[in-house]
């Protein structure tokens, strides 16, 4: 089955000829996929059956709860409890390990809530879900009378009541949801009015700024609407249409459809490096290879409750014995910070500083190359750090020389030379990009959002100056708990008695010093 390629950028995502593999057959209607991290298993529901099942390569398909309350959408929170929309409870649960079974949300406004469809949940421990009606139908639930009068989306935080996050007259049947990688955005579908919408995600966990994203996904020729949904690690949005799956881009342009024999009801990315997609259609389960991963979950570094620490528990430190490091690549971040033509290049806005001599003296862009390719190979988040600002520098205050400097220089201005990257160290796919206008990556930015999407707690700290942005980056991230790991060889500034001061000193306060070498070696 050859899939359908709308624009290039498609076959950077998927194969077009990639083989659709049935896993499993003879369902009635199969919905909720989703993968789990450590035993490497996928659990899928049978709604009309009533039956949850999983499947993994040794074992094939295996029931493992009847009745199952006629679930749908699932997932897992931080700590590898299951999360549950019941339809026939009308009810959001967390199952644990142990079989305990605790609701988390039923009502709203005193009455029963329709019936959770789909759920997501925020790096905060905050879980949203989607509740339409279709569980009080035949056949998909239990057919019962309506209490609330409208079908909306809920935000509950650890120990609260479900909050109403969009107009109770914006969807029709609201249905699948997924967070960017980011978490700056939601994406929320709406089956009936064949859409979907995005909305800002605010500090506070509200939604603002509602808009359609992509409309019109339907076909009087093919079966499907817009049911599960998720953001791949780019932020590429894949949702159930007719004929399989559509892609879409950040800016909703439709990138290709990737099409299934039977019709798709939900999707998750799985398999050991989480690059297999497994969809639930009518009566069967597929999978498919993509070149694309999904969005960092927080389950995705989750540890089982009384199994370690979680995330919200003090880590472990890397581990450092005779000057050897062993580091878990998916706990790291390699930051790669103000290495710009402007900053550190010959002809660039501060070559007079001397900073263009001393990069070349610690071969700095050759050793941060050469880190980021054994990092990104292993599995560690690539997060540019770029000093960028509009023509003329409005919003910069002269409250310090180098700022003062900057402008006056007419420096790092988007879109010129100057703050472009050097060759070298231009992000790849997969790659951050995070964009400042102080000195350390932290003031400002989305840099900590992105950590905690993706589940890092310790970072590789690159780039220049060595005693200003690498030093005030790596200060702020030993105050608020990261693991700041300094590799002096991949760092550079004006002159060598400046590197060698923050270096030697200030740097030995809040940070493990070392080299690109030993950081590679303790990746694996």
């Amino acid at each position: 089955m050859t899939h359908v390629t709308l624009r290039s950028e498609f076959e950077n995502l998927i194969d077009p000829y990639a083989p659709v593999a049935q896993i499993g057959t003879g369902f009635d209607f199969t919905e909720g996929p989703i993968w789990h991290p450590v035993d490497h298993y996928l659990l899928f529901s049978d709604m009309p059956g009533d039956v949850r099942r999983r499947w993994d390569a040794r074992r094939g398909v295996v029931e493992v709860k009847r009745p199952s309350n006629k679930c749908n959408g699932m997932t897992y929170d931080a700590e590898l409890n299951l999360i549950v929309c019941e339809h026939a409870t009308s009810s959001l649960v967390r199952e644990r390990p142990d079989g305990r079974r605790e609701v988390l949300a039923s009502h709203f406004g005193g009455q029963e809530l329709n019936s959770p469809n789909d759920v997501c949940v925020h790096s905060s421990g905050a879980i949203y879900f989607s509740d339409p009606w279709y569980g009080r139908m035949p056949v998909y639930g239990v057919e019962r009378p309506r209490q609330l009068g409208f079908q909306g989306v809920y935000r509950i935080v650890p120990g609260g009541e479900p909050k109403l996050v969009v107009d109770r007259n914006l969807f029709d049947q609201p249905n699948g949801l997924c967070f960017s990688p980011d978490e700056k955005l939601l994406y929320v579908n709406d089956t009936v009015q064949a859409l979907i919408r995005v909305f800002d995600v605010n500090s506070d966990g509200t939604l603002s700024n509602a808009r359609v994203f992509a409309s019109g996904i339907r076909s009087e020729l093919e079966p499907g609407l817009p049911d599960g949904m998720k953001c791949d690690q780019h932020g590429n949005v894949w949702v159930t249409a007719p004929g399989g799956i559509w892609v879409y881009s950040l800016r909703g342009e439709l990138l290709g459809k990737v099409r299934v024999p039977e019709l798709v009801a939900n999707l998750a990315w799985g398999g050991p490096d989480l690059r297999t997609l497994y969809l639930t259609s009518t009566h069967s389960v597929y999978a498919i290879q993509t070149k694309v991963g999904p969005r960092h979950e927080p389950y995705m570094s989750g540890r089982r409750a009384g199994g370690g620490a979680g995330p919200s528990s003090s880590p472990a430190s890397p581990v450092l014995t005779q000057g050897e490091m062993r580091l878990d690549p998916q706990r790291c971040a390699m930051i790669i910070q103000d290495l710009q033509n402007d900053v550190i290049m010959d002809g660039g806005a501060f070559a007079e500083s001397g900073a263009p001599g001393h990069a070349k003296q610690q071969h700095v862009v050759e050793n941060v190359r050469r880190l980021a390719e054994a990092a990104r190979a292993r599995g560690v988040a690539i997060i540019h750090v770029w000093f960028v600002v509009e023509p003329g520098a409005p919003g910069v205050t002269l409250n310090a020389p180098l700022f003062e400097g900057l402008v006056d220089s007419k420096a790092m201005v988007r879109g010129s030379w100057g703050a472009a990257p050097v060759s070298g160290l231009e992000p790849r796919p997969g790659d951050f990009i995070v964009e400042k206008m102080r000195m350390s990556a932290w003031e400002g930015t989305r840099l900590e959002t992105i950590l905690k999407a993706t589940g890092r707690d310790m970072i590789i700290n690159t780039g220049a100056w060595t005693n200003m942005s690498v030093e005030h980056t790596a200060r702020t991230g030993a105050d608020k708990g990261y693991f700041m790991i300094v590799p002096e060889d991949c760092c550079s500034t004006m002159n060598a008695d400046w590197h060698n001061a923050s270096i030697n000193f200030a740097m030995q306060n809040v940070a493990v010093v070392t080299r690109a070498d030993t950081v590679i070696r303790a990746l694996g």
